[in-house]
């Protein structure tokens, strides 16, 4: 039906076109008529030919050629143009009878009146009916046109009328109909005429445009084939919409100029009501309100038409979205009814029914929200139904098939929920039995052994066992086969036995009250002497006893043996703490399930968001239809933006996922899955690597239309960069994850794989972590993969001194350190300046130039410099040069100094594998007072090694002690214990250029001198980076506090970064006292910590390093990302 009324309307339009270009094309000449008179403007300017509008006999129209002395002057093209204008101007009808021509050439020549004639004779293209010629009025010209013309009538094939005043003319033509110029009283304004004709013309030019736009808009809309998605719906419906806006602008200036036109027209009218229009001027009016006319009937019926079309899109994109939202809908009833399907209803306990009706409740919640979505548009497509939606046919299955999963659904929950409750009833009824069971056991246990040893205790005791027996029907199970028969829906094989051995356990219980009744009755109907009450104890008998003692023991043991039963079933109360054990391990069971399912689902929805973006982003930068969006800077971008992020999923789609669902009952075993993929897990090293780069192509872009266009398809409310930071995220998540396993799995068969998973995941961090800074290394000219891997990285203050030749010479001596960022590599140590973080996000991280590098195969260490338990040295080339390395903590470095100290260790064990032992010189101290040699060195020769374990007991060097040792050749070294603070490790190439150079073994091993020890005892190295600010020297003033520094002592003050603080005068011990400003607060600073820590508030100021030396300079910037396990001093 709505088909029908469309193709209607469409062939309305097609009419209404049709008739437009009849008008137009007769208003425009045609489609091959002459020029517009906008394209022959000056020509018709010069008016030597005009169409007053006149009248003659029969509606002839009246052509008028003024008085032109340049008529034969005019190019043929030129007249043929206005002449050809001026015939097509009258109307169809008036143009047939023949055009009247009135030439006036009064002032002329007969010459110039004769060529004028055989000039129009041969290019006038209408219908020419009389040519009247207002001849000359001079005599002669007159006499001679008089007689000349009757010779040359024949010339001009058309009818010539020769006039000798306009008193003549009006003989053939009303003067009404003629212009004043030639006696007549008919208004003429050419230019007037010029302008109305071209509006006419311009007018008629935007109908015919305004109407084909019309039709073949209609045509196209007519032809338009409904799209399959919503989204080219939508898009469709926004195209229609803005042509159709168009077109309704484009109709309303047509209406608009129309309008205009016509008051132009009529304005002869308004402003002289007895105005008598022309005949041209009539036609002109008829003309534009028949135009406007059609225009107004075309614009009715393409509203009608563009309604019905716009019903249509929005009816079809209804459609789409139900159908988008049904297979979305669909998908997840699917899964949920796959969800609810796979889940286990059995439980073993009552704790774990009610765990596990907790779960079902946490399905049933996330299954309702989906069943009411389904609902929900099921009677969304009702709606569409009602409204007469043009696919009802299509729509209605849907909607029953929603109804009907959601219907099975609903039953599937509830019978499951049903089950439960059932097994739920029946562990509760069994619990109830056994509970009652064991406090029979209790009763039993716990009668007083001496009231049954009377007739009234033994009644006593027997209504006792009378009144808790007549509870059993209330809370023991009765028949085996009804239970079975009630609850035979949720019996597993584990319920069945755990019914059988509660019907055994009240078996056993019932017999055991029964003996004791029979025993009780009986000594309640016995009527025998008192006797004395005996508590009853363990029949002991002893090899000492004494015949009579046996005897009197033998005389109780009848009263006893009733009382047996109960010391013998008194190991059933132990029964309580096993239980109770037992639940503590389900529960712990219980939480690692948890943990388990939360890795579970936590893995699926990463595996999920992966593809999502792979799909969603990554290939749609491959789609034809999406290239125009995407941004110049994007192209040929995709792997910078996304990294290996398709690596990581294939891992975790094909490998990783389904390896660990492997473990889903077995949770504290999960740790074995990771230790086998731990080197698939490195992928993420790379992905890291490349996070900066995506992150800052992400910002050049993150505005541009193709990322808008992918997140509003995928319907995310966050954008790209957030499921970009999804893998950095997820491999952080994992040892949150296995913390909590290792938590719950303690003394489990799992725990050392789940404890050695997750220090091996840390490690993973780590090495990332690393490797987030090794990239950010600047200036580094060689290949940084080539100095192996890398070790660790961290901050330091760094002091360093160089020797020239035999002299020693120092950088300029500055109070303020260096700070470097150490690089420790397996092959060389690198030195860099760390520079100020700039940007947002990712490019907010530090970058690092590259300053210096020291082969570890040229590298010695000192583990103490001058008793800082924070500084150590790094030298090389028989200590040209001396680096002073100051870290944050004593810890920091002492894990720096163990992990140089073991890349020394292996280079050594490298060396001696390449070597004879014999051929390496030990190198060891050996003191005069003492047989027993102690070794400095990593290198010991074959002797030493077998005076190891001795060697360890005498002699252990510190590597951290605070304590100062020089040693000279003079000096001796007690045997009982010794205490070295400055203990060198020297790499292999060291060791052998030091003994090139003629060193000693003592030399080697301990600071000799000044000249193997690299600094003196008087003075302290110090001097700071040439980029820095020179050597300062503490004086009373404000300064400026650049760094933290808290307080050590009770009367010292403690300052933070950006506090202002005076200083006031300086104290004893290298102390002064300071004011901060901010605070208000007082107290003493030791001048060491001023130095590094100040900066001049004034220019006015200055500081020199005259005063000395300083030691203990705090670097306040000094950091290290990981802290290691300090090692053992290493004996080779």
């Amino acid at each position: 039906m709505a088909l029908n009324r469309v193709s209607q309307l469409c062939h309305d339009i097609t009419r209404l076109w049709l008739q437009l270009k009849m008008m137009t094309d007769d208003i425009m000449h045609g489609e091959d008529g002459p020029l517009c008179a906008a394209e022959i403007g000056s020509e018709l300017q010069k008016q030597f030919a005009i169409l007053p509008g006149g009248r003659g006999i029969s509606g002839r129209p009246i052509m008028v050629f003024p008085e032109f002395p340049e008529f034969s002057e005019l190019e043929e093209q030129e007249l043929q143009s206005v002449l050809g204008y001026l015939t097509s101007v009258p109307s169809g009808a008036a143009s047939g009878v023949g055009f009247i021509l009135v030439i006036d050439r009064r002032l002329d020549r007969w010459a110039a009146v004769r060529a004028t004639l055989l000039r129009i004779a041969g290019s006038f293209p209408g219908n020419l009916n009389l040519v009247l010629v207002l001849r000359p009025t001079t005599l002669l010209q007159r006499t001679l046109s008089d007689f000349l013309f009757k010779f040359s009538r024949d010339e001009f094939k058309m009818k010539v009328v020769m006039l000798s005043s306009v008193t003549e003319l009006h003989a053939y033509i009303d003067p009404g109909q003629l212009t004043r110029e030639l006696g007549g009283t008919q208004e003429y304004h050419h230019e007037s005429w010029i302008s109305h004709r071209t509006a006419i013309e311009a007018f008629a030019l935007m109908v015919k445009t305004t109407a084909q736009t019309l039709q073949a808009f209609g045509t196209e809309l007519a032809e338009t084939e409904l799209p399959n998605d919503a989204e080219a719906t939508t898009n469709l419906l926004h195209t229609h919409t803005l042509k159709k806006d168009t077109m309704k602008e484009d109709l309303q200036v047509a209406l608009s100029q129309g309008g205009r036109l016509l008051d132009c027209i009529n304005e002869p009218l308004q402003t002289d009501p007895e105005y008598s229009m022309t005949h041209d001027e009539l036609e002109n009016l008829e003309t534009v309100q028949r135009l406007l006319g059609q225009l107004d009937e075309t614009e009715t019926a393409f509203d009608d038409f563009w309604e019905h079309h716009r019903t249509k899109l929005e009816q079809c994109l209804q459609l789409r979205h139900f159908e988008q939202h049904f297979r979305e809908v669909r998908a997840q009833l699917d899964v949920t009814s796959e969800r609810l399907s796979s889940f286990s209803e059995v439980s073993v306990s009552p704790a774990h029914g009610e765990h596990v009706l907790r779960e079902l409740g946490g399905h049933e919640e996330k299954a309702c929200d989906i069943l009411d979505r389904a609902v929900s548009l099921a009677c969304e497509g009702d709606r569409l139904i009602e409204n007469s939606h043009y696919a009802e046919d299509s729509i209605r299955p849907k909607c029953s098939e929603l109804r009907g999963v959601c219907d099975e659904i609903s039953a599937t929950l509830r019978c499951k929920k049903n089950l439960l409750l059932r097994a739920m009833e029946m562990h509760h009824s069994l619990e109830k039995a056994s509970q009652w069971c064991e406090e029979g056991i209790f009763l039993l246990a716990n009668q007083p052994v001496d009231r049954c040893q009377s007739q009234d205790g033994a009644e006593a005791a027997l209504q006792e066992l009378e009144r808790y027996l007549e509870t059993l029907p209330l809370h023991t199970l009765s028949d085996r086969s009804a239970i079975c028969c009630q609850y035979e829906s949720v019996l597993t094989t584990q319920l069945r036995d755990q019914v059988e051995r509660v019907f055994q356990k009240q078996g056993s219980v019932q017999e055991m009250f029964e003996k004791r009744r029979i025993s009780l009755k009986k000594l309640a109907a016995k009527q025998t002497r008192p006797v004395q009450p005996v508590a009853p104890r363990p029949e002991v008998k002893s090899p000492h006893s004494s015949p009579n003692q046996q005897r009197k023991e033998r005389r109780y043991s009848a009263d006893n043996a009733i009382c047996k039963k109960v010391h013998v079933e008194s190991p059933l109360l132990n029964g309580t703490r096993h239980a109770s054990l037992s639940e503590e391990e389900e529960n712990l069971a219980v939480l690692r399930r948890h943990v388990m399912n939360e890795l579970l689902e936590t893995e699926r929805a990463y595996v999920e968001e992966l593809l999502c973006v792979l799909e969603g982003y990554a290939a749609e930068m491959e789609n034809p239809a999406m290239a125009p969006l995407i941004p110049s800077t994007l192209l040929s971008k995709k792997d910078v933006l996304f990294g290996n992020m398709s690596e990581i999923y294939q891992f975790h789609k094909r490998t990783f996922l389904k390896e660990l669902e492997a473990y889903t009952d077995f949770p504290e075993l999960v740790g074995r899955c990771f230790l086998e993929r731990m080197k698939d897990l490195q992928i993420y090293e790379a992905y890291c690597q490349n996070k900066p780069r995506s992150e800052s192509l992400w910002r050049q872009c993150s505005d541009c239309a193709f990322f808008q266009e992918c997140q509003k398809k995928l319907e995310h409310k966050l954008g790209l960069d957030s499921y970009l930071l999804k893998p950095v995220q997820r491999i952080t998540k994992y040892q949150l994850l296995l913390k909590e396993l290792l938590k719950y799995s303690k003394g489990c068969d799992g725990c050392d794989d789940l404890q050695e998973a997750l220090s091996s995941i840390l490690g993973i961090l780590k090495a990332v972590n690393d490797s987030m800074h090794l990239i950010a290394i600047t200036g580094y000219e060689g290949n940084l993969s080539e100095l192996g891997r890398l070790l660790m990285q961290g901050s330091f203050s760094v002091w360093t001194e160089h020797k020239k030749g035999h002299a020693k010479v120092k950088d300029l001596a500055r109070f303020k350190p260096m700070q470097r960022h150490l690089f420790l590599h397996e092959k060389a140590l690198l030195f860099c300046k760390r520079r100020e973080e700039n940007g947002e996000g990712y490019e907010k991280a530090p970058s690092y130039s590259f300053k210096h590098s020291l082969s570890m195969s040229a590298v010695g260490i000192t583990e103490s410099a001058k008793g800082d338990n924070k500084k150590f040295e790094v030298w090389c080339n028989s200590r040209d040069e001396v680096f002073i390395v100051q870290a944050a903590t004593p810890e920091i470095k002492t894990s720096w100094v163990n992990e140089i100290r073991k890349v020394l260790t292996q280079q050594l064990k490298a060396c001696r594998d390449a070597r004879q032992p014999k051929n390496l010189d030990s190198v060891s101290m050996s003191p005069t007072s003492s047989s027993s040699s102690i070794s400095l060195s990593p290198f010991r020769s074959s002797g030493q090694k077998n005076q190891k374990k001795q060697d360890e007991k005498k002699a252990e060097p510190s590597p951290t002690s605070d304590a100062n040792f020089s040693s000279s050749p003079k000096h001796k070294v007690p045997a009982a214990h010794v205490t070295l603070s400055r203990v060198k490790w020297m790499s292999t190439s060291s060791l052998l250029q030091s003994k090139r150079q003629g060193w000693s073994k003592t030399s080697l091993s301990v600071d000799a001198s000044e000249e193997n020890d690299g600094y003196s005892s008087g003075e302290d190295p110090i001097n700071s980076d040439p980029e820095d600010d020179g050597g300062k020297k503490l004086a009373q003033g404000k300064y400026t506090v650049v760094a933290d520094c808290e307080k050590a002592g009770p009367q010292e003050l403690s300052v933070k970064s950006g506090d202002v603080v005076q200083l006031i005068r300086e104290g004893e011990d290298g102390q002064w006292f300071v004011r901060n400003l901010r605070s208000s607060k007082e107290g003493w600073v030791a001048a060491a910590n001023l130095l590094s820590l100040i900066s001049e508030s004034k220019s006015s100021q200055s500081l020199s390093s005259s005063d000395g030396s300083v030691s203990g300079n705090i670097s306040t910037s000094s950091s290290c990302s990981e802290t290691y396990t300090s090692f053992s001093d290493i004996k080779p």
